[in-house]
């Protein structure tokens, strides 16, 4: 496992690296020091607390109404700022504010037009070189800063306010080198529902963070669409966790390979060492290259950096500390860091300019970027293949056109070029996803996206088919292939071809799926409210049911099913959550009425901790246990029965994402979805998984009678992130068509369901558990370090691996965690030989 290793104790050795920002640049003259300079202000900008004299929020923090307010009196105030609103609200019908700051001249929308257009060109591979150093030596460059993707993590947005407060009203070198250079573009509030209503998910509770692929919540999908209006090579996420001290980049191992190098140095070489040189200078506590990794590409800092080869990164300050000294904190990393850009504006340009034009020369020749570790004493497990891949092939597949077209859709709204086949072409090394490769010729009207473009990162992090985890060290999903989450047909080729192809046009959004006539009335039951996966999982289904497919639900509480509130709906859906907590909440009264419901003709659906629960209460006859693999978050292929109305419009196949579920095992008559066998053609994994084996000839969805009603079961997660359009077929045929032929439960059924009970029982951890797994030979030291963290744990212990189940009784995520950021150092430094770490 790779070391990850704060900077706290390095900043010393980085103080030459950080000269870059206060030395003998040829673009900053005179020097001039960010920080040390003396402020000096002409007077015209009101601060913060003038206009804002009673925040409405706890601790002094301000109302989105109050920072809007604000916003609106320095654009009043000041030349150097414009203000305006995002083209889409937020659900609840607020708006996203931006703030543009920069000299006077640049913020006419001409100015800004020809900023943005100059801006394009940089990322235009098609561009001259010497045309690219014409465009950084006369324009600025765009640096965006955002806050408050969590709405309770709010010292982010004091932050921005005094760092537009700052540049629109000071006129001193500092303040001088940043107007000069660029233009900043300021989000203090990315999402303010959540902000107002103090939670940290948005009104549908999605995390905003995680949404970045999918671009399902208007908060993301308009921050984006600006974002391409008006690039740039810096993009700042400010966010709070749960220890004091201070995080800035660099990240740590593992990082996905498409991030391009120059990326990673700018952050390593460039921004976190001014950072550290500072915060040491101040005496404040700060750290790096642990915890936040830049695999997945949901996040914010991992979407700007593979899509816009951006600096992409997160800051986190300490949420226990006051709002002031968070607040500075924030401010601080935001003003060196704008700084170190403006100071080497003309080098960074040419340098982002030369990475695009980098990017499609790889493309062409077929190259993907290798694994590589940038932490001492790390080393890459998994390396990503040497052969070449020069093309990408979106099938036509029966019953997918809309999927199909909404990838398309996504790929073009991130500025890749797609194009359609006018003639066939002769693959002699077609692989389809998930198959071997073979010659195969690709026909006239399929979809074709080829590497050689300057956004090929993109492309490789959209449409892989493995993300070549370098090694699993994991606190978010590590596998997200957007053809496997949709299931549609496509493959790829590294070989020189000669193809016949039109560009595409940008797409339209495809239709909704055609409501039902007569759909059935819907119950959600929401088994806990306090688990991260739990509230995301809820949070995603509401969202499916009501903005996609239209369909009208009800949320019911447990003490609403105990007073018999489901005589009155036809299907209950119980998603992801802590099973336990809903168990209790249920009581012996809400217990007994859903099952009754149930055996009376009611049609239960649940998944993952909804199935534990269903279990518990004999309401299925699959029979669950624990793992002993370690699959933190892969898609693996399954197979759809033909038998199954399950089966309509999904085809025989489709992609399951497992992350430590438990293994479902049930007659083979019932199980609607199920693994293959690990020895047969139809196996696959998507990404990194120890013993997943194990899977297969498992069910992943058990439908069945019980009594004069039925029970569709999940083991795994239907609708991930709700951007996972093939699996969520599964389940809206699970809801809205007829089950299996209604039977009087025969004495096997009965005992069938008392097997699945009793295995009930003896399950252990749940979707929020924070899991470990080491060789056996280090479990005793691991055991050390975990008691010396005051970590409370279970123990599986198997031949080939000794797991750590910790409890993670308010399922927090990781960066929320007491000590998961400190956890996999610990074990490092003694020694532990990690075979998996999850956090959530």
């Amino acid at each position: 496992m790779r070391r990850l290793q704060s900077t706290t104790g390095l900043a010393a050795t980085l103080v030459g690296i950080a000269a870059l920002l206060l030395a003998a640049s040829a673009e900053a003259e005179p020097s001039c020091d960010p920080i040390q300079t003396e402020p000096q202000f002409r007077g015209q900008v009101p601060p913060l607390e003038e206009v804002v004299p009673n925040p409405g929020l706890e601790e002094g923090e301000v109302t989105t109404a109050q920072a809007y307010a604000y916003m609106d009196a320095v654009d009043r105030a000041s030349d150097r700022v414009i203000t305006g609103a995002l083209e889409k609200k937020s659900w609840q019908g607020r708006e996203l504010r931006w703030a543009i700051v920069g000299r006077a001249n640049r913020l006419a929308p001409r100015s800004l037009d020809r900023i943005g257009d100059a801006a394009q060109k940089l990322r235009d591979p098609r561009t001259p070189p010497g045309r690219a150093r014409q465009i950084a030596q006369r324009q600025p460059a765009i640096l965006w800063v955002a806050s408050a993707a969590h709405g309770i993590e709010e010292s982010g947005t004091e932050a921005s306010l005094r760092v537009l407060h700052e540049l629109a009203d000071r006129d001193d070198c500092a303040a001088g080198q940043i107007l000069d250079n660029s233009i900043v573009v300021l989000l203090p509030i990315q999402n303010p529902d959540g902000r107002d209503l103090d939670k940290r998910t948005n009104a549908y509770d999605f995390d905003l963070n995680r949404d970045w692929v999918a671009r399902t919540q208007p908060e993301t999908d308009a921050k984006l669409e600006m974002l391409r209006e008006f690039p740039g090579p810096l993009f700042i996420d400010a966010h709070e966790k749960g220890d004091p001290t201070y995080f800035f980049p660099p990240n740590p191992d593992p990082i996905y390979h498409e991030i391009s190098d120059q990326s990673l140095r700018w952050m390593s070489d460039v921004y976190g060492p001014a950072m550290a040189v500072e915060f040491d200078r101040q005496g404040i506590d700060h750290f790096s290259r642990d915890v936040y990794d830049l695999l997945f590409v949901g996040y914010a800092d991992t979407t700007t950096t593979t899509g816009f080869v951006s600096a992409g990164m997160t800051f986190e300050a300490g949420f226990f500390k006051p709002i002031a000294e968070r607040a500075y904190e924030h401010y601080l990393a935001k003003w060196v860091s704008l700084s170190g850009a403006a100071l080497n504006k003309q080098t960074i340009l040419k340098q982002w300019a030369s990475a695009h034009r980098q990017a499609y020369r790889q493309g062409r020749k077929g190259i993907l970027e290798p694994n590589e570790v940038i932490n001492p004493g790390s080393e890459v497990e998994t390396q990503v293949p040497e052969r070449p891949l020069r093309h990408y092939f979106i099938r036509k597949t029966p019953n997918k056109r809309s999927e199909a077209r909404a990838l398309v859709r996504r790929l073009q709204r991130m500025d890749v070029d797609v194009y359609k086949l006018r003639k066939g072409v002769r693959v002699p090394d077609y692989t389809p996803y998930g198959r071997r490769t073979r010659a195969e010729r690709v026909p006239a009207g399929t979809w074709y996206v080829p590497m050689a473009q300057g956004q090929k990162h993109w492309v490789q992090a959209m449409l892989h088919e493995d993300p070549y985890v370098p090694f699993p060290y994991f606190i978010g999903p590590q596998a997200w292939s957007q053809p496997l989450l949709s299931n549609v047909r496509g493959g790829f080729s590294g070989k020189s071809l000669r193809v016949t192809a039109s560009k595409v046009r940008q797409l339209k959004e495809p239709a909704a799926p055609a409501a039902p006539a007569g759909p059935p009335k819907v119950a959600l039951f929401q088994p806990e409210d306090l688990s991260r996966p739990g509230i995301g999982s809820s949070g995603w289904l509401r969202y499916l049911l009501g903005r996609v497919w239209g369909l009208t639900y009800t949320d019911v509480t447990a003490a609403a099913i105990a007073g018999g509130a489901l005589d009155s709906y036809d299907v209950v859906l119980i998603p992801d959550g802590i099973a336990g907590i809903a168990s209790a909440g249920l009581g012996a009264a809400g217990r007994d009425a859903l099952t009754e419901w149930v055996n009376a003709g009611g049609h239960l659906i649940s998944w993952r901790g909804g199935t534990e629960l269903a279990a518990e209460l004999g309401l299925t006859s699959a029979v669950l246990t624990n793992p002993k693999s370690d699959v933190p978050g892969s898609m693996l292929r399954v197979r759809v029965s033909k038998r199954s109305p399950l089966h309509r419009g999904v085809g025989d196949t489709a992609f399951a994402h497992y992350d430590y579920d438990k293994v479902m095992r049930a007659s083979p008559k019932r199980v609607a979805v199920r693994f293959p066998p690990a020895e047969s053609k139809d196996w696959f994994v998507s990404g990194f998984a120890a013993g997943a084996e194990e899977l297969g000839g498992t069910a992943a969805v058990v439908d069945e009678p019980i009594g004069a009603g039925r029970s569709t079961v999940f083991s795994v997660e239907p609708n991930l992130l709700a951007n996972s359009p093939g699996f969520q077929k599964i389940l809206r045929n699970a809801l809205l068509r007829g089950g299996p032929q209604v039977s009087q439960a025969d004495a096997a059924a009965v005992a069938a369901r008392a097997r699945a009970r009793r295995a009930a029982v003896r399950l252990t951890g749940n979707t929020a558990t924070i899991r470990l797994s080491v060789q056996p030979s280090s479990a005793d030291i691991a055991e050390e370090v975990l008691e010396r963290l005051g970590a409370r744990y279970l123990v599986q212990r198997d031949p080939d691996r000794i797991a750590f189940l910790i409890q993670n009784r308010r399922g927090l995520s990781a960066e929320q965690h007491r000590f998961v950021r400190e956890l996999p150092g610990a074990l490092e430094a003694a020694g532990v030989e990690t075979l998996a770490f999850r956090a959530p």
